[in-house]
């Protein structure tokens, strides 16, 4: 098991020939899983360099979110209109065209193209 003192980390690690390198001012960090997201807020992250590879430790606590809801942030990015026009191409519901909006980063057609291949 990996030691949770970075310093001490580090100096394990360097004995191995791994450099550590702790990450600073990490606000967040989210895994997204097909039917669900895991938030890690305000995280400690390590990186350990071994040859050509990269391994990141990140340790804290983390939230378990649905990925069907809509966090406000991204409903604030995404314009009603953006929602209705998708909504009226689509056939789909709105919360589907939300969904579809957030994943497709705004993009409207790449929404639109996510929303018909599903149907």
């Amino acid at each position: 098991m990996f030691p949770t003192n970075p310093r001490e980390l580090k100096r394990r690690m360097k004995q191995l020939g791994i450099d550590v390198e702790e990450l600073k001012e990490v606000k967040s960090i989210t895994i997204e899983f097909s039917d669900k997201e895991l938030i890690i807020r305000e995280p400690q992250v390590v990186v350990m360099k071994f040859q050509d590879q990269k391994i990141y430790y990140v340790s804290g606590g983390v939230e378990e979110v649905s990925s069907k809801e809509v966090s406000v942030e991204s409903a604030q990015a995404i314009s009603e209109d953006d929602v209705r026009f998708v909504m009226e191409q689509t056939g789909a519901s709105r919360e589907e065209a939300i969904e579809a909006l957030r994943k497709a980063g705004g993009d409207i057609p790449q929404a639109i193209l996510m929303l018909t291949e599903k149907r």
